[in-house]
């Protein structure tokens, strides 16, 4: 397989990876929008939350860039249940829940007002991006002996369980465990990030394609494969394991909350389509296995996959050092060999 391991590397670092400017940004929102929720349920006289907690793709640092700022962040707002009461006693519900934080944040500041969706109160910000606030109850109880335990449910259609402090602990604990590495976030933080960003690559494919939800659980508890001198063979590897996984079963289980599916039946059209489109790409990259690939052919193949012009323009930028040395510029070569050719047998996968 021609050796691409430092444009991969390149590519999650600059156009994967959020800037440190934009995480900046996001972050003040998001504590901008905890300090409304609190000053707003204060003056509404309703209780006020007992923790805040950021989670999804936010916390777990796999978020990737997107050329209209179209972000979404999770930040989920906790209250006991016994304070989630109803004008007659009687327990909240959970959509009186969520119009309760709505009206909360609502504020005339905002060109669209906060919406209620199933699983979230959505706040929608004129950078491009919204904050999603899932609402919780947390709920104490005591076990025979005597131990307290408390258990969280979110307010979707109904009050059902869920913890995403437990999801984040998850991803955190596989990202140490199984990365070969303890560098950049370590290797399965960044191919969970780069099989994200292909998903991504066309808006013709995000309403269609599986979330970024159902991809990291796919990497982490089945299809990672990883790679610590190439990050280049990591990537296509987890996108081989990935396809030929999803040929076998469309399904996947909720990696913390058991019995729960991330798809709806056994021919779940998002992963489906998902694996429709690593079956093109793989296809596409047969040609860093032929004998006679160059780095140009290698480079426009990720050109293609991921739909950008990245790629190319280090070779370009390449073709430019080289010139500058040629004419005495004292510039040394970029020039990236390609590594030992590998037979392509067993399904497209390098031996």
């Amino acid at each position: 397989m021609y050796d691409c391991h430092n444009d991969i590397l390149a590519y999650q670092n600059e156009k994967v990876t959020l800037p440190e400017k934009e995480q900046g940004e996001m972050r003040d929102r998001r504590n901008t929008n905890r300090n409304r929720l609190k000053n707003g349920l204060r003056n509404d006289e309703e209780p006020a939350p007992s923790n805040f907690q950021s989670q999804g793709s936010y916390a777990h640092h796999t978020m990737v860039q997107h050329p209209e700022k179209d972000y979404d962040i999770d930040d989920g707002v906790y209250f006991w249940k016994d304070d989630l009461k109803g004008p007659r006693d009687g327990d909240k519900s959970a959509r009186e829940s969520k119009e309760m934080v709505r009206k909360a944040l609502d504020d005339e500041r905002f060109k669209k007002p906060p919406k209620v969706r199933t699983n979230c109160v959505r706040v929608y910000y004129d950078a491009g991006y919204h904050v999603d606030i899932p609402v919780y109850r947390k709920i104490k109880t005591e076990d025979i002996w005597g131990d307290e335990h408390i258990h969280y449910e979110i307010a979707s259609s109904d009050w059902k369980e869920s913890d995403p402090a437990e999801v984040t602990r998850w991803f955190n604990e596989q990202n140490k465990k199984q990365s070969p590495d303890t560098t950049n976030g370590r290797q399965l933080r960044r191919q969970t990030k780069l099989n994200k960003a292909f998903a991504r690559s066309r808006e013709s494919w995000r309403p269609q394609i599986a979330t970024g939800f159902m991809i990291t659980t796919l990497l982490v508890n089945e299809c990672y494969r990883p790679n610590a001198e190439r990050e280049d063979k990591a990537l296509y590897d987890t996108m081989v394991a990935t396809r030929d996984r999803l040929k076998n079963n469309l399904e996947i289980d909720h990696p913390t909350v058991q019995g729960e599916k991330l798809t709806k039946g056994w021919n779940d059209a998002k992963t489906r389509f998902l694996r429709e489109k690593l079956d093109w790409a793989i296809d596409e990259l047969q040609v860093l296995f032929e004998q006679g690939c160059t780095r140009e052919k290698a480079l426009k193949a990720w050109d293609k996959v991921f739909n950008t012009d990245f790629f190319s323009s280090r070779l370009r930028d390449t073709d430019n050092e080289e010139e500058s040395s040629n004419n005495g510029g004292g510039i040394t070569s970029g020039v990236h060999k390609p590594d030992r050719f590998v037979d392509k047998r067993g399904g497209g996968r390098y031996a």
